[in-house]
């Protein structure tokens, strides 16, 4: 009975504290329930994976860009599998390190004990420039981690120029807040970076948006449509934000990933990353955690097909 009523306490502060939210950069979230319906009269579906099946599509997905070595963890195959109509991406410790399958090589770290989990990559299998993204899905219920969905062009994204017209990395949702679960902290984050990730790195951000239901275990779509202007965000069909980057909107193709990582560094979790929070082994329900979704779906104005 907690959590009901905590939602219902957190419900009315978001209300109180819009005003003051939307001053703030949006560091509280807020409804998406008063956004506007993304208009999908103006599109046409191009690409799209159900999931069906027992497997991974390996004509849509690949596991390239492959590294073992992620964050807080490790990235690997066996993470990920195709089952009850859901791509599921597994997230848990391993006592032992899992096999590498690809041949020995120097610039690959090897595997070692610790969080494993997954992504899955159309890099050389499909790009798009512009249009609408959406991705139906249920998040991974454990702190230490999160899951997300983005878009992310090779060269571009890491060219230092001042642009992010060549390319950026577009962050449809990552979820990093289950530590505020029980406290009604349904929250996702949504935002863009570009020029590279060191000390000239640029990005923005929509902030923190609130989810009424529960993410970790109802489904619930997020989306991103993608202008030739300006990048808004979607969740359920509803907007939540835009972005119009001084450094210009992505004129370039890019890819798609749905991802879990790890907080941390060097494959060690030692941290709590964005509002992640400590994680731990414990409760053992927890785990494995699992992001869990049910399709992707990528539509194209129809006045450019």
């Amino acid at each position: 009975m907690l959590r009901p009523l905590c939602k219902s306490i957190i419900s009315i502060f978001l209300s109180i504290s819009a005003f003051f939210g939307s001053l703030g950069g949006q560091l509280t979230g807020k409804p998406y329930t008063k956004g506007k319906e993304v208009d999908m009269s103006q599109f046409e579906l191009v690409w799209s994976d159900e999931f069906d099946g027992d497997a991974l599509d390996r004509t849509k997905w690949d596991f390239s860009w492959w590294i073992t070595e992620r964050k807080g963890g490790y990235w690997h195959e066996d993470m990920v599998r195709v089952e009850d109509g859901n791509l599921v991406i597994s997230a848990e410790y391993k006592d032992e390190a899992m096999p590498f399958y690809y041949g020995e090589h120097d610039w690959i770290k090897p595997y070692k004990p610790g969080w494993y989990t997954g992504k899955v990559v159309s890099r050389n299998k499909y790009e798009q420039t512009y249009g609408y993204f959406e991705v139906r899905c249920i998040l991974p219920a454990a702190t230490g981690l999160w899951s997300a969905f983005w878009l992310m062009n090779d060269d571009g994204v890491y060219n230092v120029d001042g642009s992010g017209a060549d390319g950026t990395e577009v962050d449809v949702f990552e979820s990093f807040y289950y530590k505020d679960y029980a406290f009604g902290g349904d929250y996702i984050s949504s935002g863009i970076h570009y020029d590279g990730y060191g000390d000239d790195h640029k990005g923005d951000s929509i902030g923190k948006q609130y989810l009424p239901n529960d993410p970790y275990s109802e489904y619930n779509t997020y989306g991103l449509e993608w202008t030739k202007d300006e990048y808004i965000f979607y969740i359920n069909g509803k907007e939540t934000g835009r972005l119009t980057p001084d450094g210009g909107v992505s004129q370039n193709p890019e890819y798609f990933l749905l991802s879990v990582e790890f907080a941390g560094e060097n494959g060690i979790q030692n941290s709590d990353r964005h509002g992640t929070g400590e994680i731990s082994k414990t409760p053992q329900e927890n785990w494995p955690a699992e992001f869990k979704v049910d399709y992707i779906r990528c539509y194209q104005y129809k006045d450019m097909i």
